[in-house]
């Protein structure tokens, strides 16, 4: 069976950086830092008072008042991105796609989080007689986003929500990839949303001594590769791709950004929270993309890596591009966003796919900021893009995302030729 190109014909972003893709980038090519003290709720006796928040996010805008308070916030984030990247790849249009033909996957590690949170202590603080909402089940539910949004556009192809943790979104588009290229739709609107800044979610990855707590100095606690790195930073947001049959594509017109040709899918089957000490789980889901695309690791020139800032991670990351790419690891560029959107956990794999998408649209490599010390544990030879964007023709960008659990997923994009 021959497979279907896919290529990328759309774009959403909301995100720590702004809440658009234009200004997400803007944010990203200028090194600028999400992370700020927490405004969604007291955290002053939390370990970690900062996070990298949405910002000015007012859904009125975008949403009917009675539509928005029946969403939890992450649908919130996941209908308003799609909006904006369904516009963009002129999908908004009557008639631009059989709607049978058209699907959503989405991917979320947590779901309605705060949703949860707030029916459990309305009820705890109750007299014990249950007064649920009866929008709780509906608005907590993770696959309810990708619900919402084939509902809202009128799209009856595939439906469903994945679920792995920090590599949601990146599984989420490995299946809308697959579903595309195997004939079973033209159109798939993916990625990942995410709204875990809330009391459960920073007292929970503190208990788990995950987060930073650079409470004095939060916009450079997020710092990948740099020895005095000390835990994530909790990021929220979400991003959306629209993903298309070549052939659809180029029928109707539509501007292609570039090309998806490749999915990786991996497990660590080491912890249920720290890597695999020499990256083995990163180094096969790695070497499992590049396969499925049928290219060279020579071909690629960036890697969207992991990188959340752990003292664990971004090692066994780094022994796990050297391995995949030998010495071509010494000519490629590799950065990690993350050090200033923060970790968005099942929507990270998302917005750092529209990263490697711009990045070979635009000729830029976004930075990693922050870099102070080096470590001795890191081969100081390979180029993590350090504190400033650099140009560079990128022909093939590869993008990592890892979850708890020991889930890794990885997606290629290439540059677009007709």
């Amino acid at each position: 069976m021959e497979l279907k190109r896919v290529v990328v014909t759309g774009l959403g972003a909301i995100t720590p950086l702004g809440n658009d893709v234009r200004t997400y980038w803007e944010g990203l090519v200028n090194g600028v830092s999400g992370a700020a003290p927490i405004t969604k709720f007291d955290a002053e006796n939390f370990k970690t008072k900062f996070a990298c928040e949405v910002k000015d996010f007012d859904v009125a805008q975008f949403l009917e008042r009675k539509e928005s308070r029946r969403m939890d916030l992450f649908t919130q984030y996941a209908v308003v991105c799609s909006d904006e990247a369904i516009k963009d790849a002129g999908l908004a249009e009557e008639d631009a796609v059989n709607p049978d033909r058209a699907g959503v996957i989405w991917g979320s590690g947590i779901g309605g989080f705060q949703t949860f949170m707030t029916e459990a202590l309305n009820f705890h603080k109750s007299d014990g007689i249950p007064r649920f909402s009866p929008f709780f089940i509906p608005m907590m539910i993770s696959d309810i986003a990708a619900g919402h949004i084939s509902m809202r556009h009128g799209y009856r192809g595939p439906n469903f929500c994945t679920v792995s943790a920090c590599a949601s979104g990146t599984n989420a588009m490995i299946d809308a990839f697959n579903y595309i290229r195997l004939g079973k739709a033209d159109v798939m609107v993916t990625g990942g949303s995410e709204a875990a800044v809330t009391e459960g979610g920073i007292g929970g990855f503190n208990a788990l001594k995950a987060l930073s707590t650079r409470n004095d100095d939060p916009t450079t606690a997020s710092r990948p590769f740099d020895s005095t790195r000390d835990g994530f930073v909790l990021g929220e947001g979400g991003g959306a791709i629209i993903l298309e049959d070549y052939d659809h594509a180029i029928a109707r017109g539509a501007t292609i950004y570039c090309e998806m040709v490749g999915g990786g899918m991996s497990a660590d089957a080491h912890h249920i929270t720290a890597p695999h000490p020499e990256g083995l789980g990163a180094l096969n889901v790695m070497k499992s993309a590049l396969d499925d695309a049928s290219m060279d690791p020579s071909e690629v020139d960036y890697v969207n890596v992991h990188g959340t800032s752990t003292p664990l991670g971004d090692v066994a990351e780094t022994k796990a591009i050297q391995g995949v790419f030998g010495d071509h690891a010494y000519n490629l560029n590799i950065s990690s966003t993350k050090s200033m959107t923060g970790h968005l956990l099942g929507a990270a794999g998302a917005i750092e796919g529209i990263a490697c998408i711009l990045a070979i649209k635009n000729g830029i490599i976004p930075p990693t900021i922050n870099f102070e010390h080096a470590d001795d544990q890191l081969d100081q030879k390979l180029d993590y893009t350090f504190n400033t964007a650099k140009k560079r023709t990128v022909r093939a960008a590869l993008s990592n995302t890892f979850g708890f659990g020991g889930h890794n997923a990885s997606v290629l994009f290439r540059e677009f030729t007709a």
